[in-house]
């Protein structure tokens, strides 16, 4: 073999999402904190980005993350969020992954039958619970930073679809809401190709007609995601909802969504659907659970904000190296529309 790059991967999901951890291979990552890392991978660095999730070695439905030291002292560890279309601020199934492989792997070392973490996402510091048995990570909740809701109600237009009522939220990345039956839809696995097509023009119009600007990071994307909700109903105590979130450039979510989930607290709390204490299991397409709840209320710029915990499981499924030889024709990878809807 003749590969000039070779990156040390831990393949893992929550909840069905594919989260892969690079833990090695990439070198130095420029900038003071994660956020600083971020813009550097994204303007600098975005061959590994394209290397691991674009095909012939990745598909539309991977993520990846990056483990990296934290210069804040509070910090044992940070990391940074690959995905197809962006360098989001937060992922919550990506916090997931990571918590588990740090873990598990003996790269910070594992305290049972609790090891509290604290890592440094671009979005901020997100403090971490991880319940560990017999050297296993069995449930990871993760307490988000601060999420808030820009619009809600609002009329948008899409062309050749109608009219539709939505929220707009933000809760470590931005969403669009749409009701799912407002769209035809039940959020079975059956529909998901075309809860993908539908939410992707919705995501488009929201995103050109209502004005998104983070009010502390402007550097922040604004809308990037659409979540198709179903109905709340309490079972035994808790609130109990489905969602598929639309992820660019057009695929579900497999799990339930951890940011998408945080920004739907927000929305259920200004409409008066849950308060502090309350649990909430929101479901994926695939029927996975996250639980989560409000851990406490805060004020972000002009917006009443809260302060969301989510809580599920990751699974490692493979440790692997992945190479790039320089006769390679497809050094930043590539995509086709069969799948990837769009090429980039």
């Amino acid at each position: 073999m003749r590969w000039n790059r070779v990156l040390q991967i831990v393949d893992c999901h929550a909840e069905g999402e594919i989260g892969k951890v690079i833990v090695g291979g990439f070198g130095q990552v420029r900038g003071e904190t994660m956020f600083d890392k971020r813009n550097e991978l994204q303007n600098n660095m975005d061959h590994i980005r394209k290397m691991v999730l674009f095909e012939p070695r990745g598909a539309v439905w991977h993520n990846s993350n990056m483990i990296l030291p934290s210069n804040n002292p509070e910090a044992d560890m940070g990391f940074v969020i690959l995905e197809i279309c962006e360098y989001p601020a937060m992922s919550g199934s990506n916090t997931i992954c990571v918590a588990t492989v740090l873990l598990e792997t003996g790269i910070l070392p594992m305290k049972e039958p609790v090891t509290d973490l604290v890592l440094e996402a671009p979005a901020g510091l997100i403090r971490v619970r991880c319940d560990c048995k017999d050297g296993k990570v069995t449930r990871v909740t993760f307490v988000n930073q601060p999420a808030f809701v820009y619009h809600m109600d609002s009329m948008i237009e899409v062309d050749g679809l109608g009219s539709f009522r939505v929220d707009v939220a933000y809760g470590g990345m931005t969403y669009v809401f749409v009701e799912a039956a407002d769209a035809g839809f039940a959020i079975t696995p059956d529909e998901a190709r075309d809860m993908c097509a539908v939410g992707q023009r919705i995501k488009a119009a929201a995103a050109e007609q209502l004005a998104v600007s983070h009010p502390e990071n402007p550097e922040i994307p604004g809308i990037t995601q659409l979540s198709f909700t179903g109905p709340l109903r309490r079972e035994g105590g808790e609130i109990r909802s489905r969602n598929a979130v639309v992820v660019s450039p057009g695929r579900c979510d497999r799990s339930p969504c951890g940011t998408g989930s945080s920004a739907r607290l927000a929305v259920m709390h200004a409409r008066g659907q849950i308060r502090q204490g309350e649990v909430f299991v929101h479901q994926s397409i695939i029927g996975t659970e996250f639980h989560c709840g409000i851990e406490g209320l805060a004020r972000v710029g002009p917006y009443d904000a809260v302060i969301p915990s989510v809580a599920g499981q990751a699974w490692i499924t493979g440790l692997s190296q992945m190479g790039m030889d320089p006769t390679d024709p497809f050094q930043d990878g590539f995509t086709l529309t069969d799948t990837w809807m769009s090429r980039f």
